[in-house]
């Protein structure tokens, strides 16, 4: 199991890389093993501030559909496009290829909130 040392996590299996006031966020390795094979990720909230634990979009695996949740506040202001035509660049690569969006952080101290990788794994049993 995959768990980089260098990101922040949430107890719904979202990661997330802080670079200043910008976060990209996907979903963990956990994740997508516990979805299985990833055939759709639906994000219409582009340019929208969103809450942090809201809904910012969902990903459809073959077998499930579940949703995605906001680490942290802000506005949405890229979606990866490459999933559009390959979601399973979050199978074969979560942390890399198959990030989600990237956010505009409006509140930088709900990063002390997230996870670190150590208690991530505790989450899940690592």
């Amino acid at each position: 199991m995959n768990i980089p040392e260098n990101l922040k996590f949430t107890k719904d299996h979202e990661w997330i890389k802080i670079d200043g006031d910008t976060a990209t966020v996907g979903i963990t390795d956990f994740a997508q093993s516990e979805l299985g094979d990833i055939v759709f990720v639906d994000v219409e909230t582009l340019d929208e501030t969103i809450e942090k634990d809201e809904v910012f979009g969902s990903v459809e695996a073959v077998k499930t559909v579940s949703d995605l949740f906001m680490p942290v506040t802000g506005e949405v202001i890229e979606f990866n496009e490459a999933l559009e035509d390959t979601p399973e660049k979050i199978n074969s690569s979560p942390y890399d290829e198959g990030w989600i969006i990237k956010v505009k952080i409006s509140d930088n101290s709900q990063i002390e909130e997230l996870l670190d990788a150590a208690a991530y794994k505790e989450i899940i049993g690592a």
